[in-house]
């Protein structure tokens, strides 16, 4: 199998729809797969396994979570690139994969591969990518974002996979740095685009920047203190900047802050029992590397 495009799914029937209905043109099933896991779904997700039989299908009753559904799913893949995709995005061109094994194979130390993310709501046609065609930009980055990408499959094999004490929100984050003190590299490219169907201010009616608030504050508080030797500094950098950028200026945002700082008070014992610092010299090269510009 020479690839496999993984895309975990919660509540998004119609989206998770569009977005197969656009690989199921362009993928050649004798040599690539698509897995999806459904995240504890109640929207009647289930009924696109009878429309799109070709897919291979998991799921849970109870929401687990997206980074522990891609915990599980992962290691289902048979295919060599593993392609990881939101449910709302799909490729901007028929070729995708080819352009990613190009990718892995000018550069044999990179493990993940960070796509370029469009956002809005484009078809995947040529026409769409003249509009949007820019000069070819390829660096160094150090991690990547979950709406596209492609880590190799060994070089995944090599690390814990998507961290279990995560529930949405800072996955990625983690994934980097453990491929990234296996030795590999990642590399960002625009010559392979997705686009991202965000809807940008539905999800702000909806209040969505709330709940990413909570879930990005938290869960980067669990990174420093899983990975860093000494976290205590940049966890309250982390706090003090929050709180001075979000809570003191919205009364929701500081509601959230406070509840998610007791959160990790009682979580701690759990979350210490993954502790796995990594080398000073390690988080050193990750700040000097570069951090996605889109």
């Amino acid at each position: 199998m020479e690839a496999s495009v993984l895309i975990v799914s919660k509540n998004r029937r119609n989206e998770l729809n569009q977005t197969l209905e656009v690989l199921s043109r362009i993928l050649d099933l004798s040599s690539h797969e698509v897995l999806v896991f459904l995240d504890g779904c109640s929207d009647d997700s289930d009924l696109l396994k009878d429309k799109h039989n070709w897919v291979k299908w998991y799921s849970t009753k109870k929401s687990i979570g997206a980074s522990a559904a891609r915990h599980m799913l992962y290691p289902k893949a048979q295919g060599q690139i593993l392609i990881g995709l939101d449910d709302d995005a799909h490729p901007l061109s028929s070729n995708f994969i080819d352009q990613t094994k190009a990718v892995f194979q000018k550069y044999t130390k990179v493990g993940i591969i960070a796509f370029q993310e469009i956002k809005g709501v484009y078809s995947s046609d040529n026409k769409v990518l003249n509009k949007i065609e820019s000069n070819k930009e390829e660096y160094y980055c150090n991690e990547f974002k979950g709406c596209g990408f492609a880590i190799r499959k060994d070089v995944y094999e090599t690390i814990n996979g998507f961290p279990l004490w995560i529930d949405i929100y800072g996955e990625e984050s983690c994934v980097s740095i453990e491929v990234i003190a296996k030795g590999y590299d990642i590399i960002y490219t625009n010559t392979i685009k997705i686009n991202h169907r965000i809807d940008l201010e539905d999800r702000k009616m909806k209040g969505h920047n709330y709940f990413r608030f909570g879930k990005q504050l938290k869960n980067s508080t669990y990174y420093f203190l899983v990975y860093y030797p000494y976290p205590l500094l940049n966890v309250f950098k982390l706090y003090w900047h929050n709180f001075k950028k979000y809570a003191l200026k919205d009364i929701k945002y500081f509601k959230v802050f406070f509840m998610i700082m007791l959160e990790v008070i009682f979580s701690l014992p759990k979350i210490l029992k993954y502790r796995k610092p990594v080398k000073v010299d390690l988080i050193i090269k990750m700040r000097q590397l570069s951090q996605l510009k889109f």
